[in-house]
């Protein structure tokens, strides 16, 4: 169980950096020809590098589609590491709610949909694409401990669905695509995480 209060971990080495470096400059090229579409090379050239060193850092894009699992688990775990100081735990999350909301379906929604068809043809990439939901759900199961008052593993297990279906919201409005600018139903989905936190909080007073 991921905990609020967790120290980041130290800053990567340089060929962390420059790896990194890298999936940043391959994201559109794979979220725009997919993971069949896009050869090596394309991603290569899209780095700025030669094949055989590209290949170097990454031997296959089934290691890329799982560098770019990883590198984006890394960004929410410092986000909710952010949050966790936040005297107001629940508007802190909605705002953060609210940027992603506005943000990911320019920036990581064609990617992650792409990532999501590929998990779904490839098995060995499955577990990693479900380990980023799997580290969320952690992560909200502390906010809703709390919120509640109850431990994190009781929230785990009495709040499984509705943390699930936070996730669910998200990601599928960031997987709409780039042009898909919606200020109202943003809003709804805003509503209906704000209905999942009165309905936790609600409960947890009723006993």
């Amino acid at each position: 169980m991921t905990n609020l209060s967790r120290i980041p971990s130290p800053p990567p080495s340089l060929h962390d950096d420059r790896a990194a470096e890298i999936l940043g400059s391959v994201r559109t090229t794979f979220a725009e020809k997919g993971f069949g579409g896009a050869s090596m090379q394309d991603l290569a050239r899209a780095a700025g590098m030669s094949a055989g060193n590209f290949y170097r850092y990454f031997p296959s894009k089934a290691a890329i589609v799982e560098a770019l699992i990883e590198q984006d688990i890394a960004a929410v775990e410092r986000q909710f590491a952010e949050l966790a100081g936040a005297p107001d735990l629940r508007a802190a999350l909605r705002m953060g709610f609210a940027r992603r909301l506005a943000e990911d379906h320019r920036v990581n929604g064609p990617l992650w949909a792409e990532i999501t068809a590929t998990a779904l043809r490839k098995s060995e990439i499955s577990p990693t694409c479900n380990r980023m939901e799997e580290v969320v759900g952690d992560w909200l199961a502390q906010v809703f401990a709390r919120l509640s008052g109850l431990s994190a593993r009781a929230c785990s297990d009495r709040y499984d669905a509705q943390v699930k279906f936070v996730i669910l919201l998200v990601k599928a409005a960031a997987m709409r695509g780039p042009d898909s600018e919606d200020t109202a139903l943003q809003a709804l989905i805003l509503d209906a995480i704000d209905r999942v936190f009165d309905e936790i909080s609600s409960q947890t007073a009723k006993g």
